[in-house]
């Protein structure tokens, strides 16, 4: 499989995001769910390039040192303007690559499975729902077509805007960690390293 993809992976200072974890320490965690989604992504054979969208200096230097490459948020509390900003800017570095909006809090995320998904229906518009069928995970559409409508009903809004539900199990691409509930089911499915060790370490 040739690479043809470039994802953009937002990522929220480690600080501000995951507020729904509660007592946990989210900062730590919030890194470690973006570090293990990035090591899925580098070892997917769809995956060419990897841009982190954060205003995180420091972090984006971690992610830098991983194999990503990096850019601040584009439009500061737009995620969605944010995405736009940053697929053009691919465009820009990286001609011909196909854009792919990611999550950055998936834990379990597995390069098979993302490969599974970005081989579907290739060429068009698309996105996958995650566990609740209600949010999105993933969206990606050729440059000319990027629209993201993350947010709130997310999967009602990409489908609503023309894009293709991408089909299958898919569970380590679906299982976005946002609350304690959510985080035991990752860890019953399989964590990554980064975010083991961080469960490990506050046993």
């Amino acid at each position: 499989m040739n690479p043809s993809y470039v994802v953009l992976l937002p990522v929220k200072p480690p600080g501000r995001g995951k507020t729904r974890l509660g007592e946990l320490p989210r900062d730590v965690l919030a890194a470690a769910f973006a570090m293990d989604t990035v090591t899925a992504c580098l070892a997917a054979a769809s995956v060419a390039r990897i841009l982190a969208v954060t205003d995180d200096a420091s972090f984006a230097r971690s992610l830098s040192a991983m194999g990503c490459e990096a850019m601040p948020d584009g439009v500061s509390g737009d995620l969605n303007a944010s995405l736009a900003l940053a697929s053009a800017e691919a465009e820009r570095r990286w001609p011909g690559l196909v854009p792919v909006a990611l999550c950055a809090d998936l834990p379990c995320l597995t390069p098979e499975d993302l490969d599974a998904a970005l081989t579907q229906e290739p060429g068009r518009p698309r996105y996958v729902a995650d566990t609740s069928g209600q949010g999105t995970t993933l969206y990606t559409a050729p440059p000319e077509e990027f629209a993201p409508r993350f947010g709130p009903s997310s999967a009602v809004h990409h489908a609503d805007g023309g894009a293709w539900p991408v089909a299958g199990d898919l569970q380590s691409l679906r299982l976005d960690v946002d609350d304690a509930d959510d985080l035991a089911a990752a860890y019953a499915l399989g964590v990554g390293g980064h975010t083991a060790k961080v469960l490990a370490e506050i046993a």
